[in-house]
């Protein structure tokens, strides 16, 4: 195809004002003008003619550079490939008409051969919202995509060229984000402070109020609370681009998922911890939780549910504590998958909270779909719920909302899963019991189950978790009452020729005045067998128990 080089001048003739062209006498000086390229481009599918042009190149080497450069490009179709060259002469068109840089040669090459779109030009913020709209799945997985890309993923790379992501942009951002819970930290404490010194100035004396309106105006002008990024966050917003970057490869819009090898810090899992005495009294002195996840000793289970025996929801405090069912799984627990004459329910729907809406849906997983026997004080604890709810029935007539769900509003409506966790908190303060959270009930059934010798596989299948390694590392918590017969029972498994107690009593007689008695017993000669003999027997029965390092798991909660 033709293509050629010309050198061309703006001077016009003074008289009638038009261009003089190839006619203007200062053409003879190089230095004069400028040059021009033009280079035919296959013909539009309508047989018209089209082609490629630029102007103002200083020298004729620059020009001839970008003219071999278009020819390149249109060298990089095969003969036999009509396609593959309309597709080159349509770039090279978008290229001149938004007066663009000439597409470099062989990144054209590698997406001519992967058949991407040549023209594309969509930014990361274009495409996530492309994808975004087109994803299907639980609203709440939507919702949480959603969130990740408005508040990171688009503020901060949304404008880049989708085919240019870089892992070194995606680092920056994660750097840029570590480096943001900073400067939130210390917004949180400063207005933190500025709220306890209000606390403390005394509401009466005029010079009282004008400080507290002072501080008043000055906690006004400050950010409000924001939640760190944690490293558990990141891997989400990650997971979200990764998954946006998946999907932009099967479209063949890019080759490379960048997403896929940034280098990032790994969540660590919380330890789930056991509320002991030194813990609570850790917590009423400085009012920190010694893990994001605590769990409560029996003896704290059983002081809530005493206290909580007259309230309307004691049959699901009852059911959870006992069962570990998810929050959203008790809320949404039907009548007609409770079977309280054989002493089990099925789990099959559980409410999903989206922002502040609430709806239905299946369980978490397939595995979440399962059946859960009961013991006897569950079930007579349900069974005293339906009648209580039969009268409410009663007493409210037309006005009764049906929803065939076992834990209702007064009215019959559906609980919101949130209004659940604000009652729970409500109820356990009122007796200063140490904070957990509605969901560690969960953590704390399968403590109990574990302790009372269920196996790993027993209560995989109550909590129904896909993975027993969930089960394992998450949710099985050591009872300090449990750990200490373990560790009774490993120590007598050693024979000694003497006790570290026999030591310390005959070091005590040989320091002991004459006359004094140490008041150490002496040990029948069968007493150590048979207490080794003992601690064997009372290891049997938590021989199951392991401790582990248990987490939240990522609930639609």
């Amino acid at each position: 195809m033709k293509g050629s080089t010309h050198r061309r001048c703006y001077c016009r003739d003074p008289e009638t004002g038009k261009p003089l062209g190839k006619n203007c006498p200062k053409l003879s000086s190089r230095k004069h003008g400028s040059y021009s390229i033009r280079q035919e481009l296959p013909s539009r599918e309508d047989g018209t003619r089209r082609s490629f042009s630029r102007a103002g190149y200083d020298s004729l080497k620059a020009a001839q550079a970008d003219l071999d450069h278009v020819r390149a490009l249109l060298g990089l179709a095969e003969s036999d490939d009509p396609e593959g060259l309309a597709h080159i002469a349509e770039l090279l068109e978008k290229v001149a008409d938004e007066k663009a840089p000439l597409p470099n040669v062989e990144e054209t090459r590698r997406r001519l051969s992967h058949g991407l779109d040549l023209t594309s030009r969509l930014t990361v913020g274009e495409w996530l919202d492309m994808w975004l709209a087109a994803k299907k799945g639980r609203p709440s997985a939507i919702s949480r995509d959603e969130s990740n890309i408005r508040v990171h993923l688009k503020p901060r790379i949304g404008h880049i060229r989708l085919d240019r992501l870089r892992v070194s942009h995606l680092s920056e951002m994660f750097e840029a984000i570590a480096e943001a819970n900073v400067e939130i930290e210390e917004a949180n404490a400063a207005r933190r402070r500025a709220i306890e010194d209000l606390a403390e100035i005394p509401w009466k004396g005029r010079e009282h109020r004008a400080r507290r309106k002072v501080l008043k105006a000055a906690i006004a002008e400050m950010d409000p609370f924001r939640r760190m990024v944690t490293p558990a966050t990141r891997q989400r917003i990650r997971s979200t681009l990764r998954a946006a970057l998946n999907t932009a490869i099967a479209q063949q819009l890019i080759t490379f998922n960048p997403a896929a090898h940034v280098p990032m810090e790994a969540g660590k899992r919380p330890k789930a911890l056991v509320w002991t005495e030194e813990r609570i009294l850790h917590w009423k002195r400085t009012g920190e939780k010694p893990s994001p996840v605590m769990v409560w000793t029996p003896e704290h289970t059983g002081l809530f549910l005493d206290h909580v025996a007259e309230d309307r929801l004691y049959a699901l405090w009852h059911l959870v504590a006992f069962r570990g069912l998810r929050r959203g799984e008790a809320c949404g627990q039907r009548w007609t998958d409770t079977h309280l004459h054989e002493s089990r329910i099925t789990v099959a729907k559980q409410l999903v909270v989206s922002g502040w809406e609430v709806y239905e849906d299946d369980p978490k997983t397939d595995a979440g779909a399962r059946t859960i026997a009961l013991d006897s004080d569950t079930v007579q604890a349900l069974k005293q719920h339906r009648v209580q709810q039969d009268k409410d029935r009663e007493e409210w007539g037309s006005a009764w909302v049906e929803t065939a769900r076992v834990f209702t509003k007064e009215n019959g409506e559906m609980l919101h899963p949130a209004n659940v966790t604000r009652r729970f908190i409500e109820l356990y303060e009122e007796i200063g019991l140490p904070p957990i959270r509605l969901h560690d009930l969960r953590h704390g059934a399968a403590t109990l189950a574990h302790a009372a010798g269920a196996d790993l596989k027993d209560i995989q299948e109550m909590l129904g978790h896909s993975s027993i390694a969930i089960t394992a590392d998450t949710y099985t918590s050591l009872l300090p009452e449990a750990d200490r017969a373990i560790a009774e029972a490993a120590a007598r498994l050693v024979p000694r020729a003497r006790r570290t107690g026999d030591a310390e009593g005959a070091e005590a007689e040989r320091e002991a005045p004459d006359g004094v008695e140490s008041g150490a017993e002496e040990m029948p000669a069968d007493a150590g067998e048979s207490a080794a003999q003992s601690g064997i027997d009372d290891a049997s029965a938590h021989a199951p128990l392991t401790q582990s390092a248990p987490d939240e798991e990522s609930e639609a909660e």
